[in-house]
């Protein structure tokens, strides 16, 4: 499991975690940490199946894909308490991590991140959903897969290289089919587990790229546990249109948390 790092060991740890199908998340959220590493130490998960990470078909229970980043993060030398960063579908695993291990999670900064209540109700959307990434794997295997969703924002040329050859290897792999077939249960052991107790500042898109009911759900999580809301009239890879005021919102919350 491939782990990025950069910035001061000795400032706060910001983990950024991506959601689902984010071929490559060390160069998707370069736009947004480059504008926080010289505040914060940055550390990117890149899960199995993502980024540099092998194409591991491990089990996707929510407690072993924690264990696995846990791991990972152990042998890279990296010690909480941590700041957790997640997108998306990270969302619940941040949310988890927090309720298995209270004393390694500072806070949660979500950017647009998925939240329990939103997937308990999503049987027909999963499979859905796992049907296109079959139809996905199939067009990128034949290299007939011409367009996906990469942002080259806040990267060089190299960069941008690696990313087109990540996705040409990585697009709809067995690892983020055998992910969203393990969702539905995942959501129901984060939801069953109650609350959590710490800061949480979350950023909300305009839900137009995700399905009907995100803004809701998202907006009774905030309330329940009583996190700071900001909503962004955007879509869903929130940190590719605002990452400016992204980064700006994190670095007064944390300052904040640190503080008290």
């Amino acid at each position: 499991m491939h782990v990025f790092a950069v910035g001061d060991e000795n400032k706060p740890k910001l983990v950024l975690m991506s959601g689902s199908g984010t071929v490559a998340p060390v160069y998707d959220f370069k736009i947004l940490y480059e504008k926080l590493v010289s505040n914060y130490r940055i550390i990117v998960i890149e899960k199995f199946g993502y980024g540099y990470s092998d194409l591991y078909e491990g089990s996707c229970d929510i407690d072993s894909v924690i264990a696995f980043q846990r791991e990972a993060l152990e042998k890279a030398g990296e010690m909480g308490p941590y700041i957790l960063v997640p997108h998306s579908m990270s969302g619940l695993e941040a949310i988890r991590w927090k309720q298995k291990y209270p004393n390694e999670v500072k806070a949660i900064v979500g950017l647009d991140m998925a939240v329990p209540g939103f997937y308990l109700l999503w049987k027909q959307e999963i499979d859905r959903r796992i049907r296109f990434m079959k139809i996905i794997r199939r067009l990128n295997d034949h290299g007939l897969l011409f367009w996906y969703p990469l942002s080259k924002r806040g990267l060089n040329r190299d960069e941008i290289k690696q990313q087109q050859l990540l996705r040409r290897r990585n697009a709809m792999n067995p690892c983020y089919e055998n992910e969203a077939k393990a969702i539905l249960k995942n959501a129901r052991i984060v939801d069953s587990a109650g609350w959590i107790d710490c800061p949480i500042l979350m950023f909300v898109s305009d839900g137009k790229q995700v399905s009907s009911g995100w803004i809701d759900h998202e907006r009774e999580f905030a309330e329940r546990m009583n996190a700071r809301t900001v909503y962004l009239n955007c879509g869903h890879y929130i940190h590719y249109y605002e990452s400016e005021r992204i980064s700006q919102e994190i670095r007064v919350f944390v300052n904040q948390i640190m503080e008290s």
